[in-house]
């Protein structure tokens, strides 16, 4: 299967709806699953682009 690459603004996007999903009282496994993504994933992305926001993210 072929790798999807997401740009930073839809991977931002994704941790935002994972974070909404974790705030109304969802599961981390649960809440990636519903974005469509996995565990590893979503902490990668979170360590990398946690604290960025998108004027952060275009520089």
């Amino acid at each position: 299967m072929a790798r999807k690459r997401c740009s930073d603004e839809d991977i931002l996007r994704l941790l935002r709806e994972i974070e909404l999903h974790l705030a109304s009282g969802i599961d981390v496994s649960t809440a990636c699953r519903k974005a469509g993504v996995s565990d590893a994933t979503y902490y990668n992305w979170r360590e990398n682009f946690g604290g960025m926001g998108r004027s952060k993210s275009r520089r």
